[in-house]
């Protein structure tokens, strides 16, 4: 056999075993083991790979159990017959004749030229990582969560899972939203008035489906979540951007003729502002006088450290006119991707027949794995844990941004924040900045993005504090301060 294939850079991070295993399916899988010749001794193949005889016989022995293999006696492990012939893909000779598929003109919508959000794969390996939207992961629950995978793997709940449920979410999670995190939050809804979804921008994309065409305005903030904004422009709604202030998003006439309302309350991304008790109460009157729904992202309501927070919007609705989204992504994992929609039963059942047509529903272990996390008492026993941690970055961020970068701080910071929005003096380019802010090994988030028009402003950035470690925070807003010079 050609021995030059079995070469393996190795992960350390990852386990020997795994990886040697992979290996050798892979190159059965693809036909680069001849299944007339023996693979080489379990001594020969350790010795080639620096890894232990033992791995190697019991990787063997496994795949033997998968059938991959079979084992001769006194000849040694040959390819199974059912492997020997593999599906060999076409070669570049048959399809040199073919007419390439003109994809640009077939394409009806192109999601490809919006502006988004960029943030590093790599973030993790910068010194001073001031990402938002990331967690620190030595902080993460991980005993807990795997205590609960197991539980869910267990006979008694695995036949809850799995199962196709069709268009339905698991009834212990529905009851968990429903009558432990909806009603911190001053909501009280009922199983049929709450939709799991795959994180808040799921939430919207269905939303904006059902209910979005040219013609239909929809409000904005500006500067805003600029997904949000890049989703409903995705199904023509036309957009109308409100400017928001120290007491968030700016309420005036101007809003009055817009079918729905999109905004941020409790955090305005990406300024932080709260969105005040009076504008709160005038947006209400307003939906109600004008035919208006407003839509509430609560994307990071669970991890907000205020002693009394500010209640949901949709606390106060009491004509069904606000769509409540909200997220496990801020408090849990931002890779988890489980979120939920509360609104009246009848769009609800909409959003719920769309998503069968979509993915049918969020993988129903995810979704009874989350449930045990929520019912066995370890989300409020880590959200304690993380709260106290955010807090205390919180006060790092504040006094080193006005001991290094003074006059930047923009506007009031919430105590529910996890990151801060900076205001540079007047001509700080902030994509400049980040550039040679990343050479010193610190990332920050410049701003622009997230204002609408083709010339925004450019002096803006954002700096998460979830995700770096405390104890780097006024070092790393040291060496950004340097930066500016």
């Amino acid at each position: 056999m050609q021995e030059s294939y079995i070469h393996i850079e190795f992960d350390q991070e990852r386990t020997l075993q795994d990886q040697v295993k992979e290996h050798l399916v892979a190159l059965i899988l693809n036909g680069k083991l001849p299944a007339t010749e023996p693979l080489p001794s379990s001594r020969r193949m350790a010795g080639m790979l620096k890894v232990s005889r033992n791995t190697i016989v019991l990787i063997y022995e496994q795949l033997v159990d998968a059938g991959y293999l079979i084992s001769k006696p006194r000849c040694g492990y040959y390819v199974a017959p059912a492997f020997a012939n593999p599906e060999m893909l076409l070669g570049d000779d048959a399809a040199s004749d073919a007419t390439p598929v003109q994809w640009q003109r077939r394409f009806c919508i192109r999601p490809g030229n919006e502006r988004n959000i960029v943030k590093p794969n790599n973030w993790a390996s910068f010194e001073y990582p001031f990402i938002y939207g990331q967690v620190q992961h030595e902080f993460f629950p991980i005993e807990q969560w795997r205590d609960c995978a197991r539980k869910t793997l267990h006979e008694r709940w695995s036949r809850h899972w799995i199962d196709d449920r069709v268009d339905t979410d698991d009834p212990m999670l529905i009851e968990q939203l429903r009558t432990r995190l909806l009603p911190r939050r001053g909501i009280y809804a009922e199983a049929s008035e709450i939709l799991v979804t795959i994180g808040t921008q799921n939430s919207l994309y269905l939303l904006a489906n059902l209910l979005c065409r040219p013609g239909v305005k929809v409000g904005l903030e500006d500067p805003g979540f600029r997904d949000a904004r890049n989703i409903f422009a995705t199904f023509g709604a036309d957009l109308h951007l409100q400017e928001v202030d120290d007491a968030g998003l700016v309420v005036d006439q101007r809003l009055e003729d817009c079918d729905y309302l999109y905004l941020t309350p409790s955090h305005q991304v990406p300024t932080g502002a709260v969105l005040s008790a009076a504008r709160r109460k005038a947006l209400l009157q307003m939906a109600e006088q004008h035919d208006t729904v407003l839509i509430e992202d609560d994307y990071d309501a669970e991890i907000n450290m205020q002693d009394n927070p500010t209640p949901a919007l949709k606390a106060m609705d009491r004509n069904s006119r606000v769509v409540y989204i909200g997220s496990m992504s801020k408090s849990i994992s931002p890779g988890l991707r489980i979120g939920f929609m509360v609104a009246d039963e009848e769009l609800i059942n909409e959003a719920r027949s769309l998503r069968r047509l979509m993915y049918r529903h969020p993988p129903a272990n995810n979704q009874r794995q989350l449930a045990l996390f929520l019912s066995q008492g370890y989300y409020d026993a880590y959200l304690r844990k993380i709260r106290e941690l955010y807090r205390s970055k919180l006060e790092r961020m504040v006094q080193g941004v006005e001991h290094y970068l003074p006059g930047m701080l923009g506007g009031s910071v919430s105590s529910g924040a996890t990151s801060l929005w900076l205001r540079a003096p007047n001509g700080i380019d902030s994509e400049a900045l980040a550039w040679r802010a990343a050479k010193q090994s610190v990332l920050i988030e410049p701003g622009g993005i997230h204002f609408a028009g083709e010339q925004p402003p450019a002096n803006y950035f954002r700096m998460g504090f979830s995700a770096i470690a405390a104890h780097k925070i006024t070092p790393g807003i040291q060496t950004l301060a340097g930066c500016f010079e």
